[in-house]
């Protein structure tokens, strides 16, 4: 008689699983670490919510309503809008920064970008250079900056008299209406340092091979920089080209300080630097009209979203990124 015997089958515990408590003391340690860095970003979101978000919405309130900041505030709904959109100044103020955008980012950039490549390849003293050209971006726009700047451009300073000897007559350029904004130009586009960093990053990023088989090839200097050079760092020239227009909305020391004393009201030699945050400055502190102030400032948010919204939309249109493993822009 044959017996069939079957093997027998080793049952584990359920609590013997090997890799149970190695998993728990991950999950702790990633718990620990989670907890940690909320606890890093506590200070960062209690300074948002208290000095960005918080002044943000009140001042969202305000625009809406009449407030000298002595008084209560009065509810008047669209009023400030309303008069906004009737007020001569205001659409001067508009016309003078949409001139400024204009024309002092694209030279600006344009700048930054031609002392990029100059400094891009090796050379004697090339720290030193780039140092040089960095220096008055970390200045910024600054009251002693705006000074010095008067004290170069008024009549009879230093650059008066060199134009003077171009047949380039003027009291004085921050004393002419038609030359006043050019010197407030000069200034922004004397800080590019920033963007020229950010240009140098991106350069440094194109391939030589690129150049080298463009080279064999027969094209001209002009040809590989506009066939090879811009699409490679075009979303670095997208980059800088926000971050300036957003900057250039928001001048206001430089134009301030230049205008010089009794230009608080005037906005400089015939309204030629009533840039829109110096009229937005006057009608809150020195006219104490903090709402109708308030919707001005929410329009110029407004406007700025507007143009990035725009920037955003036409970047596919010249904006190149490289896809993720093929190595194709």
């Amino acid at each position: 008689m044959s017996h069939t015997q079957t093997p027998a089958r080793a049952v584990a515990p359920r609590d013997a699983a090997p890799g149970r408590p190695a998993a728990t003391a991950r999950r702790r340690g990633s718990g620990r670490e989670t907890l940690a860095g909320y606890l890093f970003l506590t200070p960062w979101c209690i300074g948002i919510l208290l000095l960005t978000l918080g002044p943000m919405l009140v001042s969202l309130y305000l625009s809406f309503t009449s407030y000298n900041l002595f008084d209560s505030p009065k509810w008047v709904g669209l009023r400030n809008f309303q008069d906004m959109f009737a007020d001569e100044r205001w659409w001067k103020s508009v016309r003078v920064t949409s001139v400024f955008v204009l024309v002092a980012t694209p030279i600006k950039l344009a700048v930054a970008l031609g002392v990029a490549l100059l400094l891009v390849r090796p050379r004697k003293g090339q720290a030193f250079y780039r140092s040089a050209f960095y220096a008055p971006s970390l200045i910024g726009a600054s009251v002693s900056v705006g000074i010095v700047w008067r004290a170069l451009f008024s009549q009879d300073a230093v650059v008066d008299q060199a134009g003077r000897l171009f047949g380039l007559h003027t009291d004085g350029w921050i004393g002419d209406p038609d030359w006043s904004m050019p010197t407030l130009v000069a200034l922004s586009v004397w800080q590019f340092g920033a963007p020229m960093v950010i240009f140098l990053a991106g350069l440094k990023q194109v391939p030589r091979e690129l150049y080298e088989a463009a080279e064999v090839d027969g094209a001209s200097a002009w040809r590989r920089f506009r066939s090879i050079t811009l699409p490679m760092i075009s979303p670095v020239l997208f980059f800088n080209l926000l971050l300036e227009i957003i900057h250039s909305f928001q001048v206001f020391t430089s134009a301030l300080v230049i205008a010089g004393p009794g230009g608080g009201q005037a906005g400089g030699p015939g309204g030629s630097l009533l840039v829109y945050t110096w009229y937005l400055y006057d009608q809150g502190f020195q006219q104490l009209r903090m709402g109708y102030a308030s919707a001005m400032a929410w329009m110029l948010l407004l406007g700025i979203a507007l143009v990035t919204a725009v920037l955003f939309r036409t970047q596919k249109l010249w904006v190149h990124y490289e896809e993720e493993g093929t190595g194709v822009r």
